[in-house]
């Protein structure tokens, strides 16, 4: 037997909680992991707060990427949004006033 040939490494995928594992053969227990994950699903689309968080913290990491990479277009970025909310502001007090 060679020492160069390579090892099987066993390495098990992880199963997502929205998912139903493969490979059980009782109904029972079948039936448990499809309640289980449908489940596991229902929570995930229903918990918007969780949703928002998690998509607030993606686009804060993209942006802060971005900053890092081109700190010129992203501070000309900031400047334009804080151009646009003032005039948003602007326009609409002149609207109440009038």
């Amino acid at each position: 037997m060679s020492s160069d040939s390579p090892v099987p490494v066993s390495r098990a995928v992880p199963v997502p909680r929205t998912a139903v594992p493969l490979g059980i053969a009782d109904p029972v227990e079948q039936a448990r992991a499809e309640l289980k994950a449908a489940l596991a699903a229902i929570e995930q689309k229903a918990n918007v707060a969780k949703r928002v968080y998690e998509a607030t913290d993606r686009t804060v990491v993209k942006a802060r990427a971005f900053s890092r990479r081109n700190p010129a277009a992203a501070t000309a970025a900031v400047v334009a949004g804080a151009v646009a909310v003032g005039l948003v502001v602007w326009a609409a007090v002149r609207l109440y006033t009038r």
